[in-house]
């Protein structure tokens, strides 16, 4: 049985326990809800891989509550990572640097770099903090499937297959953090996500986007993630006809303009506010996925700003199995 937990002292101390055991620990952070082992134990971090049948060769994020922790991974720290650091953590970005020997090559897929973040959200602090360890986390779903960003997402995944889920609500972004790699000349984007990419360039100067990868340089990268059961195509031709007998959905990001055409509509910003509709992506999409549809049509939206991340996860939920 997993067992939930509310964000309480007692909980956090109970989450901590089982951190500190070689457990796994579901808990929220300001993106979505992480599923928590300790970095440093390499046992406990294969545990997370064989939870979420999630394949070896794809990179973790370690998680850390101060920023003196990251002399304990990394090899160092330039000036670019300093100049993001003080700008941006705690918060939605992940930073790739070359790794130190107690890293385990678990964590990082056998590369020689390591991602780490520190997220803002207090409860997933407080953990950090009481289990007295980095927390490797990648989210905490069933590999390649949506990401949860309220505890019963994590129970309708996991439920069974982890010790514990805290229960710290909604997260308020909605989407995974933005990675970026310093440990080269040129800063790479490895994904785009929870703090836009224009933020990050006003800080370190242009950013070069990463097109593909014949191995996963961090999590997010492999052609098919975060996808609903439901099948998705996102909508190319504004006269495009839902095929007869077809039970439909649609995933609209500020007004149902065929609305209808379809069985179930949800619409992710009314006012066309990227960060709310990067706040309602998963919410809507598992909603649409568990409406019983044939398929789900997901609208384009703007590639800019949040709306670069949003777009990153609908291609990837419509990419083929």
């Amino acid at each position: 049985m997993t067992r939930i937990v509310e964000a309480t002292e007692e909980g956090l101390k109970i989450a901590a326990l089982i951190i500190k055991r070689g457990g796994l620990v579901a808990f929220p952070t300001e993106t979505v809800y992480g599923l928590g082992a300790d970095a440093l134990n390499p046992e406990a971090v294969a545990k997370i891989f064989e939870a979420k049948e999630r394949p070896f060769f794809d990179p973790l994020i370690v998680h850390i509550a101060d920023v003196k922790e990251l002399d304990l991974l990394w090899l160092y720290i330039d000036d670019r990572a300093k100049a993001l650091i003080e700008r941006f953590w705690p918060g939605p970005l992940t930073i790739v640097l070359p790794k130190k020997d107690i890293v385990p090559d678990i964590v990082t897929a056998g590369l020689n770099t390591v991602a780490v973040r520190m997220p803002s959200h207090p409860v997933a602090l407080r953990l950090i903090r009481e289990s007295e360890t980095p927390i490797a986390a990648p989210s905490a779903n069933r590999f390649g499937y949506l990401s949860p960003t309220m505890p019963e997402h994590v129970l309708k995944q996991l439920g069974g297959r982890i010790d514990l889920i805290i229960d710290g609500g909604r997260t308020p972004v909605g989407v995974e953090s933005t990675i970026i790699d310093l440990s080269e000349e040129t800063p790479l984007l490895l994904r785009p996500g929870g703090l836009p990419v224009e933020e990050i360039e006003r800080v370190i100067g242009k950013v070069k986007m990463l097109t593909e990868s014949e191995k996963p340089r961090s999590p997010g990268q492999l052609p098919r993630h975060y996808s609903p059961r439901t099948p998705l195509r996102i909508i190319e031709d504004e006269n495009f006809e839902v095929p007869f007998g077809i039970k439909a959905g649609l995933l609209a990001f500020k007004e149902a303009k065929y609305r209808e055409k379809f069985f179930a509509v949800e619409v992710l910003s009314p006012s066309g506010d990227l960060k709310e509709a990067a706040c309602n992506l998963f919410p809507c999409l598992h909603r649409l996925d568990d409406a019983g549809l044939d398929i789900i049509y997901a609208e384009a939206i703007p590639e800019e700003g949040l709306g670069r991340a949003i777009m990153d996860r609908l291609r990837k939920a419509q990419a083929k199995r």
